[in-house]
């Protein structure tokens, strides 16, 4: 939506501004606001389009491993067995079917949780300031932007305050920009520059900077600046993540053993054992077919999107896949204190004053709420009354304002009592806000004249106190003496060893010329009065949080801007750091000034060398950064990284950015937290808790987890579909599996009992290991070793037994046993012979399928055996679990099912050993499990293992 005026908008006064969009000073009424809304539709560009759902469909059936299935198909197809053709394109429906489902659910799961945090904006409706979605921003509407808001739409400004502009989505720039409110006129209105690039727009797209303003919409939607831009990458690719291209890689790996093994297969089937080449067409298919991971791709996409349903479920937001692996790997987390490790309820706990009076509390508590920028809403509770306050804004400066309404203060009203002429915001350098107010209330028996312009400013105690020459005395306005001076740094580190956050006020009067004076000389000479204390409790989950970190070996790093003491005090009560070690002495006493050992405030940061601040890293597990720059916080990641470290770091503001996206994993604050960090972060914390990151961490570690257990299960399987021909050629007996036998287990393992693998939930205890290294690959030595020769060596050893046994039970020895392989190879031998193997590669059949039943259960764990993971729920990986044996015996008893796979019914003596069968594996895998965590297990087998556990 646009809404055009006879003359460009930025040329315009405000007030023809309002003209022009058919508004007013005080925004748009409801009723206009949402018949715009009616006829022009939302704020938001249109979706961008998607390649046809029959075309990505169609991706599913022509990838490596699908062509190579079809191309095994039609060589079954070639060699005259219809039925093994069909069969191996039967897989590939069924997988590409399974895939295609899984991506499509994966990509509703993630656009449903986005549109679970849309976009919020401060607007004024019905001449009331309040929050909307964006999506309903209509021309005309008045918002007010703040830093790290990112603009809506393409407005006009309106009032600025130092406001600055991040215009680098749309021109590159990296600089930010200052805006202004008034008309462009002269040279400048005619010079040839982008509309972007006019001083009295702000776009939407781009991002506030520093400082706050208001402006009135004029475009939005596919309208805007920005809407033209996106229409310029509406085709863009989501890139694969490093856990895809991984397993990719295992894929084409696989796929080239399994078709190397064919080969070899075809010729030693011909040259040794004397097949006829078709036959040995058709064998060695079979063989490929058996080795190919049908089910890994769709395995991949299903823990992926569980692994985001159930971080969403536990408050995280997940923005990009490649985060979700990334936590696996998590070895240090760098974490804000305020609204993190703290609930975000700030309190004003205690004041100090210079000269404790009643009247100049009062004074304080009403200069620290006229210098701020929230506000109170009086909420309606029981029998009419009027409190609790819901605060908007900032939590410190609602908290100044609940304690002046407590007092009595009323500071609802401040505002239209005292009117703001200037404002210079706070910024995370100048650690420091302040406003020129009109002081003209004769109300009040406050120890200030009234009259005339006041400035008051509120912020960092020994900030504000360097800009402070007075300090206000019983006799008024009075020099600051060098021993006062030290009194409020000392009641400022008492205040702040108790944890609090410490606000100082001060102000002094100025002349009317004061709204064009800098900023550094306004705040000179200032008359100090006194100190506020706030107080954050820790949320009371974070201590037991940050005992599971150092359980799981993860380092965990306190970054804030507040002072040296009062988070130190905070990291004490929270357990990151050891508590006082001398109980007879005060708090206060002890903590009279930070450990320099753990508490490195920004100020020692910036003397250091890089060389140093890997050391410090290094060598010490427990820290907290006070006092810290925003740059000083990018470095602090990229020196962790520079150690190896894998990095997730949280931020809520503007300046978090550059952290944000250096880190491994970056963690934006749901609540708290701006539009510009939320971008620039890979998962949004939707409840802005510590313990929400070490819930997702666990997660994390469970989708690579799960994906390398199905990866142990599929390669297991492969085993005693190969032993037997392996035996064929050496030994010289009949084959104890048919190809179509072999697709048969590959159907009935490696699809939905699999997918249980990757549904299955974090195993109790994995929280208790060290972080997964890096760039370790998920098809190791450790996994090779367990799934060929632990529990696929297993299986295949009962599954020959079985087929030998069944021999010797209707009286063919071994001896015999090897002059019949050439009748039944050439189909020569009698009706009798034929039916005594069909029953034999039936029992073969039936007892795979049990061995992978075992296998099933011992893949829940790597540690842990299988009977300890039978309280965890996985309705999938149950239902996969009872689906085998169904599916087994259909292929036995229904008699034409039987007779394509080649199954005959066995006598009923065999369905104790097969009930047997998966609990030997599960026994000889937990046996494998006690040697190998015990050290009894040769130092070649447990090396990758060992690497893991480092």
């Amino acid at each position: 939506m646009r809404l055009a005026a006879s003359q460009p908008i930025w040329s315009l006064p405000l007030e023809e501004v309002h003209q022009a969009l058919q508004t007013s000073a005080q925004g748009l009424r409801s009723e206009v606001a949402e018949r715009r809304l009616a006829q022009f539709g939302p704020n938001r560009l249109p979706a961008a389009k998607r390649r046809p759902l029959a075309l990505r469909f169609l991706d599913q059936m022509v990838h490596f491993m699908a062509l190579l299935l079809w191309i095994a198909g039609g060589l079954a197809f070639a060699a005259g067995t219809p039925q093994l053709g069909w069969a191996i394109w039967a897989v590939v429906l069924i997988n590409g079917v399974f895939s295609f489902w899984q991506e499509f659910q994966a990509e509703r799961t993630l656009a449903a949780l986005t549109r679970a945090l849309p976009s919020q904006v401060q607007v004024w409706r019905d001449g009331q300031l309040g929050f909307l979605p964006a999506e309903d921003l209509v021309a005309g509407d008045r918002v007010r932007l703040e830093e790290g808001d990112r603009v809506p739409a393409d407005c006009r400004v309106s009032t600025a305050h130092a406001l600055y502009l991040d215009l680098s989505v749309l021109t590159g720039e990296s600089l930010p920009v200052a805006r202004r409110s008034d008309a462009l006129e002269g040279a400048q209105q005619q010079a040839k520059v982008s509309t972007s690039e006019r001083a009295n727009l702000v776009m939407a797209g781009s991002t506030v900077a520093s400082g706050r303003g208001e402006a009135f919409v004029y475009a939005t939607g596919a309208e805007t600046e920005f809407g033209q831009v996106a229409r310029l990458a509406a085709g863009t690719a989501r890139s694969a993540s490093t856990l895809e291209v991984q397993v990719s890689r295992i894929v084409q790996t696989i796929c080239t053993i399994a078709v190397t093994m064919g080969v070899v297969a075809f010729a030693l089937s011909v040259l040794l054992v004397g097949m006829a080449p078709l036959e040995s067409v058709v064998f060695a298919t079979g063989i490929i077919v058996a080795n190919v991971p049908e089910g890994l791709l769709p395995t991949v996409t299903l823990a992926l999107a569980m692994a985001v349903q159930r971080m969403a479920s536990r408050k995280a937001l997940v923005r990009r896949l490649s985060a979700v692996e990334a936590l696996g790997s998590v070895s240090v987390i760098c974490s804000d204190k305020t609204g993190t490790l703290t609930g975000n309820r700030m309190a004003v706990e205690s004041t100090w004053l210079p000269l404790p009076a009643e009247v100049l509390e009062r004074l304080l508590l009403r200069a620290a709420s006229l210098c701020s920028n929230a506000r109170l809403e009086a909420v309606a509770g029981t029998g009419g009354a009027t409190e609790p306050w819901l605060g908007v804004g900032d939590p410190t400066e609602t908290a100044m304002l609940v304690a002046a309404a407590e007092a009595g203060l009323e500071p609802e009203t401040l505002p239209g009592r005292h009117p703001r002429l200037r404002e210079i915001p706070f910024d995370s350098l100048r650690r420091r806000m302040t406003v020129l107010v009109e002081w003209s209330d004769q109300a009040d028996d406050l120890p200030i004249a009234t009259g005339g312009t006041l400035l008051i400013t509120k912020g960092a105690p020994l900030e504000v106190l360097a800009h402070c020459t007075s300090w206000l005395s019983s006799a008024g306005d009075a020099p600051l003496p060098a021993e006062l001076r030290q009194q409020v740094v000392t009641a400022n580190d008492g205040l702040a060893a108790r944890g609090f956050r410490v606000i100082a006020v001060a102000l002094r009067r100025v002349d009317d010329q004061s709204t064009t004076v800098p900023s550094d000389d306004l705040e000179s000479g200032q008359m100090f009065l006194g100190l506020l204390g706030l107080y954050d409790p820790p949320r009371p989950e974070v201590p037991d949080a940050i005992r599971q970190c150092r359980d799981a070996g993860i380092k965990v790093t306190m970054v804030t801007g507040d002072y040296g003491l009062t988070a130190q005090a905070i990291a004490q009560q929270i357990g990151l750091l050891d508590p006082p070690s001398s109980p007879d002495r005060s708090t206060a006493q002890q903590q009279a000034s930070a450990d320099p050992v753990r508490v490195i405030e920004g100020t020692t940061l910036a003397q250091i060398s890089d060389v140093q601040l890997r050391q410090l890293l290094k060598y010490r597990r427990r820290l907290v950064f006070a006092r810290m720059a925003p740059e000083q916080k990018l470095r602090l990641v990229l020196a962790y990284r520079a150690l190896g470290e894998v990095v997730a770091v949280t931020g809520d503001g503007v300046n978090d950015a550059p952290a944000l996206r250096a880190a491994d994993v970056g963690l934006a604050m749901g609540i708290s937290g701006t539009d510009v960090a939320r971008e620039a972060a890979d998962i949004v914390l939707l409840d802005d808790n510590f313990a929400t990151i070490v819930q997702a961490v666990r997660f994390g570690r469970s989708v690579v987890t799960n994906i390398g257990r199905f990866i142990t299960y599929v390669l297991a399987s492969n085993v005693p579909e190969v032993l037997p021909f392996l035996a064929m050629v050496i030994a010289g007996i009949p084959a104890a599996l048919t190809v179509l036998q072999i697709l048969a287990v590959d159907l009935g393992t490696d699809l939905l009992p699999a997918l249980g693998l990757g549904a299955d939930p974090p195993e109790p205890g994995v929280m208790r290991q060290p972080p997964r290294p890096k760039g370790l690959p998920l098809l190791n030595r450790a996994v090779m070793v367990r799934a060929y020769l632990v529990l696929g060596l297993v299986e295949g050893l009962v599954a020959m037994a079985g087929y030998l046994l069944t021999w010797r039970a209707n009286g063919v020895g071994w001896s015999l046993l090897r002059v019949l392989a050439p009748q039944l190879l050439h189909h020569t031998a009698g009706a009798g012979v034929v039916a005594i193997q069909q029953q034999a590669t039936t029992v073969t059949f039936c007892l795979i399928v049990a061995g992978q039943m075992g296998t099933l259960l011992a893949c829940r764990s790597e540690r842990r055996p299988a009977w300890a993971m039978l309280g965890i729920p996985n309705p999938m990986l149950w239902l996969g679990l009872v689906s085998e044996p169904l599916l087994a015996s259909a292929l036995v008893l229904l008699a034409p099912v039987a007779a394509v796979f080649g199954m005959r019914p066995f006598p009923m003596a065999w369905l104790g050993p097969m009930a047997l069968a998966p609990l030997l594996v599960i026994l000889v895998d937990a046996i494998d499990k006690r040697w190998r965590h015990a050290g009894l297990v040769p130092p070649g087998f447990s090396r990758s293992v060992a690497a893991v556990r480092r």
